[in-house]
């Protein structure tokens, strides 16, 4: 079965990106106007203590920031349609080049605002001005951590360098890694793909699974000296950003952003930490059902219930989401469902498209939706789960000027994950078939283990990592794979084989190279089984409140925007709670045998 190129995929399956450029000499005529303005900031500097020169300025720096977005969104996306389309890279390294430039010309003005004295920030009054004062307030939390303005541009100027090895590992894994083709349960040869690796580990053969992960895998051991290079180095500019700007650690500085406590990163890992034994118990059930002499890594994935019929239409999938999301109210299913039929979404894996899925997009244009859909219940999921981020946009890029449309990670993955509740709350309430409501809890459990104990492992690992290397000690392939191995340890226990290439699998996560990211995947999942709870008990009132949330963007912090919708993240309760209901949903699963 060999993957569809770019030009095979229906239109209708597409999405709609000529909405950002109706064509690329729109693109090019819009990158030469920007290009032509990249030093206009510069008759600001030296001029912001006065109130009318400051709002001017601010307003003429996120004016080009919303262009330089719109141009930038574009061709990486453009990208992430076929990597290998020479065209492509070269817009995107364009994109990224005059996006290096913008920022080192506004490098200066952060600097300088932070330079007067905080009384005369406080007091400044300008009709206008007013828009930016949680902007200016937030300045001043970071003061400590603002450079001059001649070694912030020098760091601005870097950005192309300091991204280097997130873009080099993102060619090695998108573009130029091709994997075996093997015979799946049916003797039919496959591919196997980023898009196709879970869904060939969900097979009911085990001979499929082992050779799919063996395959797999052995691409990333042929790289993987190169590979534990590009991490070393990705994490060695992470530190370096960390102490040029003063903070102690490159967490710190990671969190510091949206003003995230590091307790918050520590405190999930300590409460995953207490209900261990229960994903341990889970992995002993797991290998009780399927009646296995041995539980392999490889074995993780493929349901418990195997016989359930679980395929799903591309069709199917969206108008079941759209029934789950009915507690949201009509304008929020209204603009999910014109989300969906005005091309918003590229659903289909082609030769050389981006793997995963994510939602993007830019400010006073509608959200965009990656996939590889492949007919299976977890891409249905990933659809409301990809949707809860492009309503996120929505709503934010609805109600907030630029300085606020964008919503912290740390907010983004809440909006996502309540989607997905939602959609499990629903099928487990119209499902009566009792075949498919246990495939139907024991995803549950998965959504439970692959989000909160896989992606905590994940961030405990990044912390390690990171504090190895702070500590001076090297990051090879040898000392890697060697914290990947004791982590698996940790978190899956004695009843799983732990073989040989999952040490390896740190080698494979893109997240990484965006450091301290996947952990909110954990916080966020915590939060959405609380606020969907209290959506589906309250109504309304409830949904007002999570609609507001959704409205605020970055206005204000992203710990206070979720205590006004019902959840304190920076108490450990929250994460304690949500894994108490995988606590029962396993208590079921022991009873049942």
């Amino acid at each position: 079965m060999e993957i569809k190129q770019r030009s095979e995929i229906q239109r209708q399956y597409k999405w709609r990106i000529e909405d950002l450029y109706a064509l690329e000499e729109g693109w090019q005529f819009d990158y030469d106007v920007l290009s032509a303005r990249e030093n206009e900031l510069d008759k600001y500097r030296g001029r912001l203590g006065d109130a009318s020169v400051l709002l001017e300025c601010l307003r003429v720096k996120d004016e080009l920031e919303e262009a330089m977005e719109r141009l930038f969104v574009y061709a990486n996306m453009r990208l992430h349609e076929d990597s290998r389309v020479s065209e492509y890279q070269g817009m995107a390294d364009k994109a990224g080049n005059l996006l290096s430039k913008l920022s080192a010309s506004a490098a200066f003005i952060e600097p300088e605002i932070l330079a007067l004295p905080d009384s005369r920030i406080k007091n400044m009054a300008k009709p206008g001005l007013e828009v930016y004062r949680h902007y200016l307030d937030n300045l001043a939390r970071l003061k400590a951590h603002v450079l001059s303005p001649e070694m912030e541009e020098l760091l601005a100027r870097s950005y192309e360098i300091a991204e280097a090895p997130q873009n080099a590992y993102s060619m090695l894994n998108n573009a130029d890694m091709k994997f075996a083709v093997i015979k799946d349960e049916y003797g039919k040869e496959v591919q196997i793909t980023h898009g196709r690796y879970i869904s060939l580990m969900e097979s009911a053969n085990r001979d499929v699974r082992r050779e799919t992960f063996n395959a797999f895998y052995a691409e990333y051991i042929k790289m993987k000296n190169t590979i534990a290079a590009l991490y070393n180095a990705s994490v060695k500019k992470d530190i370096f950003f960390a102490k040029a700007h003063k903070f102690s650690s490159s967490i710190e500085a990671s969190l510091a952003e949206n003003n995230i406590p590091v307790q918050v990163y520590t405190n999930l890992i300590k409460v995953t930490e207490e209900f261990l034994p229960d994903m341990h118990r889970y992995v002993r059930l797991r290998k009780k059902i399927l009646n296995l002499p041995e539980l392999h890594m490889y074995d993780l994935y493929t349901p418990l219930v195997p016989e359930a019929d679980t395929k799903v239409t591309y069709e199917d999938a969206k108008a079941t989401v759209l029934q789950a999301l009915t507690p949201m109210g009509a304008e929020y299913t209204r603009v999910v469902k014109s989300g969906f039929n005005s091309g918003w979404i590229d659903v289909y894996e082609n030769e050389g498209k981006r793997s995963g899925a994510y939602s993007w997009g830019a400010y006073g244009r509608h959200p965009y939706v990656l996939m590889n859909f492949d007919n299976k219940l977890n891409d249905m999921f990933t659809i409301a789960h990809e949707m809860g981020h492009a309503m996120h946009s929505y709503y934010s890029w609805d109600a907030q000027p630029y300085v606020y449309s964008g919503h912290t990670i740390f907010t983004a993955e809440v909006a996502s994950t309540v989607n997905e509740a939602l959609l499990t709350e629903h099928l487990l309430k119209v499902t009566a078939d009792d075949i498919q409501r246990r495939y139907i809890i024991n995803h549950f459990i998965e959504q439970f283990r692959s989000t909160v104990f896989r992606q905590t492992m994940f961030a405990e690992f990044e912390m390690l990592a990171h504090q190895m290397a702070e500590q001076g000690e090297p990051l090879t392939v040898s000392s890697l794979c060697e914290l990947y191995r004791g982590l698996n340890e940790k978190y899956y226990g004695g009843g799983i084989i732990l073989d040989s290439q999952i040490d390896f699998e740190w080698a494979r996560i893109p997240h990484f190279y965006n450091a301290f990211y996947v952990y909110q995947y954990a916080t966020g999942f915590s939060a959405a089984v609380a606020l969907s709870r209290r959506i589906l008990r309250e109504g309304a009132a409830a949904v007002d409140d999570y609609v507001n949330f959704l409205r605020c963007g970055s206005s204000e912090y992203s710990i206070d925007q979720l205590k006004k919708a019902g959840v304190d993240m920076s108490a450990s309760t929250t994460v304690r709670q949500a894994l108490s209901v995988f606590r029962g949903l396993i208590d079921k699963l022991e009873a049942a045998g």
